[in-house]
């Protein structure tokens, strides 16, 4: 496909913009999503909010700097298995602002705004920083996304990996350790040339379509499906896949019969362990698939073209790159003959 074959030259040509220095000088300040922060060292206690901020802190190796997490999707990455089990979890989804502020953090690393920004659920940053707290949002959450508009916010550009290489970079500064930042970013930029290159020699069809399913609010309500300048997006933008979904907002709610219509060739559902909403469980999504009346009919639920992948891939986070990876051996899996 020739939409492969530029993206894939595309990523070779990266541009170098977040290179580091090899030493950070302090005092340090960082333009973070619109706000200055400043540091006069690196912050010896951490407290994250979102899974994205604290898996990034421990590919850093600075999980003995964490001492509180929360906001989980998934299970930790395997290899942090053992660093994770010995912090302590302060919450699954949003943690209390006092449970946050008594681990005495000097840096609270944030992966959404709407935890901690100007209408925060669990604190706005002046909160934080009136008690000597400096706050760190990842910037994929702020670059080219509009989050004043309440919800997953809206994305006012797409979405690309370079703000995942910002968040990487900046904190690497931040803590003093850019070794590890340059490493983890080529290894992640690495991976990426790779999926592409994959879905590349697959020969697909020029007019596949896909859908992304992150949830629902109840069985049968209006799925949340991934709009077009997400994570997700992202994705099938790099294999070349059309999505049904036009929305800009990050997670639209799209009841079933736009769905229907579009008549996707894939759909790809999230799988976590969080269960705020009854489609959080898989096997609900796919009992909903293979039994609703309507649902049924559609071109992927009858040739049985249901990707499963990682719901914190579908965020963007660097597990994004390993949801690319999983897309493109999935497609690899699958047949498009009519």
């Amino acid at each position: 496909m020739i939409f492969l074959r530029h993206s894939l030259a595309a990523l070779l040509l990266l541009p170098t913009s977040w290179a580091m220095s090899d030493t950070t000088h302090y005092p340090l300040t960082i333009d973070n999503c619109g706000v200055d922060m400043r540091f006069e060292s690196a912050p010896e206690r951490v407290v994250t909010i979102g899974q994205s901020a604290t898996e990034i802190l421990y590919s850093l190796g600075l999980a003995d700097r964490v001492k509180g997490t929360s906001v989980w999707f998934t299970p930790v990455l395997p290899q942090f298995r053992e660093e994770n089990a010995h912090i302590e979890r302060l919450a699954d989804n949003d943690p209390s602002f006092e449970s946050v502020v008594n681990k005495h953090p000097d840096l609270v690393a944030v992966q959404y705004e709407w935890h901690v920004g100007p209408a925060g659920s669990v604190a706005t940053r002046d909160q934080f920083s009136d008690l000597g707290i400096n706050t760190y949002i990842m910037p994929a959450d702020c670059d080219t996304k509009d989050n004043s508009t309440g919800g997953d916010g809206t994305r006012t550009g797409a979405f690309t990996p370079d703000s995942i290489y910002k968040g990487v970079t900046e904190l690497a500064t931040i803590f003093d350790v850019q070794a590890a930042g340059t490493a983890l970013v080529k290894d992640l930029k690495t991976r990426e040339a790779q999926a592409v290159a994959k879905a590349r020699r697959l020969d697909l069809p020029d007019d596949l379509s896909a859908a992304f399913w992150f949830s629902s609010p109840d069985n049968g309500a209006a799925p949340y499906m991934a709009g077009r300048l997400g994570a997700p997006g992202y994705m099938m933008k790099m294999l070349g896949i059309r999505n049904v979904i036009e929305s800009d907002e990050e997670w639209p709610t799209v009841d079933w019969e736009t769905v229907v219509r579009a008549d996707p060739d894939i759909i790809v559902l999230a799988q976590m362990d969080r269960r705020r909403y009854p489609a959080d469980d898989i096997a609900k999504k796919r009992e909903f698939l293979e039994n609703d009346p309507v649902a049924r009919e559609m071109t992927a639920v009858k040739k049985g073209h249901i990707i499963e992948m990682d719901a914190h891939a579908m965020s963007a986070t660097l597990r994004t790159i390993y949801g690319l990876e999983t897309l493109a051996e999935a497609l690899s899996n699958m047949s498009f003959d009519s």
